[in-house]
């Protein structure tokens, strides 16, 4: 028989940290965190941690100011989670996120760290826009992070809603 290969139970949607603008003549995947959004990071990161939210497996944009928010994830978890960068996450819709959370197996606890308006629409997708409109009135703000609890296969609940 089998094991059952279960979606994460848990998600977690973190929107990259404030970021600067772009340099004259640079590309926007290239903008880097502010000094505001670096220490908004970490503040984010700690917090996760002393509330016990530790992720599994981080996926990530490439673009730097989401690497540079995942960072923080990492240096507080030393170690302990397992990190991907995708391409594909940059000015991608909904939708992409939405199949690598459909794709991953195996993992308990998934974050998606990324930009808007996906992450805010994937926030509304799983948990509703009543909840979303509730939670984020002027919309998904820089080092959001959202955690997320699957209650079936197809249903999820907002279980925390973090800022750093």
């Amino acid at each position: 028989m089998t094991p059952s290969i279960q979606l994460p139970q848990r998600i977690y949607l973190l929107r990259h940290a404030k970021s600067g603008w772009a340099e004259p003549g640079g590309r926007d995947f290239d903008r880097s965190l502010s000094d505001a959004g670096f220490a908004e990071a970490e503040i984010l990161a700690e917090t996760a941690a002393d509330r016990g939210y530790r992720p599994d497996l981080v996926v990530c944009s490439t673009a730097k100011r989401c690497r540079q928010t995942a960072e923080a994830i990492n240096r507080v978890f030393s170690g302990l989670v397992e990190f991907r960068y995708v391409d594909a996450l940059y000015n991608a819709p909904a939708e992409a996120y939405l199949e690598i959370v459909s794709s991953i197996r195996g993992v308990e606890a998934l974050m998606l760290v990324g930009h808007n308006p996906a992450i805010e629409e994937v926030f509304a997708r799983l948990c509703g826009n009543d909840v979303m409109a509730r939670t984020v009135p002027e919309g998904y703000p820089t080092s959001g992070l959202a955690v997320i609890d699957a209650v079936s296969e197809e249903a999820y609940v907002l279980r925390d809603f973090l800022v750093g």
